[in-house]
């Protein structure tokens, strides 16, 4: 690849559970004080948001409305990481910002549902009444607005990021080919600059209710992810927005931006996970990225959920009989798991500890997450679905 086109990290946009910008998730947050960020919603463990003032990303009061939690969050996120990347006030740039989201399915009106329910199911009503109701009830406007593809539109409204525009669905894996989509464009000259990331509201009844019927909630009091297989596994979700702006390292350099780190490489997979599936396909995914042997800082997505989870560190026990030291770190601790938002902000992290030139300390106590000590030159980012998608990516220190 033409060095012009390496794939740099210009910008970064995170909002958690453990606070807003790049200081609140840089290395030295604090891995003994995740409880603190934990509340309880219908008896789940979950990550809730920290305290936002989102006008100051979306100053009209009226987009604000149009938008629930979800895509404020990630209209939020993605105006931090433009301005991170001094695009912000770059409208020409922004013309040829490319956006890329990963993201879930809109947030439904629970308490709206509920009476249709009432009226429709437990009184016996006729379908007409049902469809009056549904007709007097939905807000068109408010439907419209929670529609997926829609909060890539409205960061385009909000943010002038008017470049072409997907969306991909899919969890987890979602946001692994958001992110390695905006990889190989660059890398084949096909755009210069994008937008990436995706978001996450868990303080959603729905969106629980839908996990829980899954079996994938983590029902007990809090646990860290490598700690829950004993009980059967489970997730414990966090609410999140991650966006990146990733450029062509020429087009950074022509006005003046310096890197976090380089995308080296992205890769991705889907099997149908039978026993010992898993470790098979990150080991085919992981020789692709032609990584020395030697330490090895890692930025897990795991999720807590079982037996992908276990298949997980079956991967990192079998690169240590190969000459390699993992030093792991599942930020779905410290963050809770944000589904289609957690592998944009594993990149995140893992950029974030390049820039900085120290790895974060261990997220639990119990020895697989291990101290790392030495030079920090490369990371690498996983990202395994919940149910479905495998996902690899490595990013490397820029002199």
């Amino acid at each position: 690849m033409d060095g012009d086109r390496d794939v740099w990290i210009t910008g970064i946009g995170l909002l958690s559970g453990a606070g807003e910008g790049n200081a609140a998730h840089a290395p030295g947050i604090d891995p003994a004080q995740p409880r603190s960020d934990i509340a309880n919603l219908l008896s789940y463990p979950i990550h809730p948001l920290c305290a936002v003032d989102f006008g100051k990303q979306i100053p009209k009061a009226s987009e604000q409305r149009q938008m629930g939690l979800w895509q404020r969050t990630g209209v939020y996120a993605a105006g931090l990481a433009l301005a991170d990347a001094g695009l912000a006030d770059r409208p020409d740039v922004l013309d040829r910002t490319h956006v890329l989201v990963a993201a879930g399915n809109g947030e439904r009106d629970c308490g709206f549902d509920s009476k249709v329910l009432d009226n429709g199911i437990c009184e016996g009503a006729s379908p007409d009444r049902l469809n009056e109701a549904l007709l007097t009830g939905l807000r068109p406007t408010l439907y419209l607005g929670e529609l997926s593809n829609l909060l890539a539109g409205n960061i385009s409204i909000v943010h002038h990021a008017t470049g072409s525009s997907r969306t991909f669905k899919g969890e987890e894996i979602a946001g692994v080919s958001a992110v390695e989509n905006a990889y190989r464009r660059i890398a084949a000259g096909q755009g210069d600059v994008f937008l990436v990331g995706g978001a996450l509201n868990a303080q959603r009844e729905d969106l629980l209710l839908g996990y829980e019927l899954g079996s994938y909630l983590w029902p007990h009091p809090y646990q860290p992810v490598w700690s829950r297989k004993e009980l059967g596994g489970g997730f414990t979700p966090g609410s999140a927005g991650a966006f990146l702006v990733v450029e062509a390292r020429g087009h950074a350099q022509a006005r003046g931006r310096e890197p976090y780190a380089r995308i080296r490489n992205v890769v991705s997979d889907r099997c149908g996970r039978e026993s010992g599936e898993i470790s098979g396909v990150l080991h085919t995914l992981f020789g692709k990225l032609n990584v020395p042997q030697g330490p090895l800082p890692v930025v897990s997505g795991a999720s807590g959920v079982e037996p992908v989870t276990s298949g997980e560190l079956a991967f990192f026990q079998d690169l240590e009989r190969r000459g390699y030291q993992p030093a792991v770190r599942a930020h779905g601790t410290r963050l809770g798991h944000s589904v289609e938002a957690h592998f944009p902000a594993g990149v995140c992290l893992a950029a974030l500890a390049l820039a900085a030139g120290r790895f974060y300390q261990p997220f639990e106590e119990g020895g697989t997450e291990k101290p790392f000590e030495g030079e920090l030159s490369r990371v690498l980012v996983t990202g395994l679905g919940h149910w479905r998608g495998e996902g690899l990516a490595l990013l490397e220190f820029v002199e």
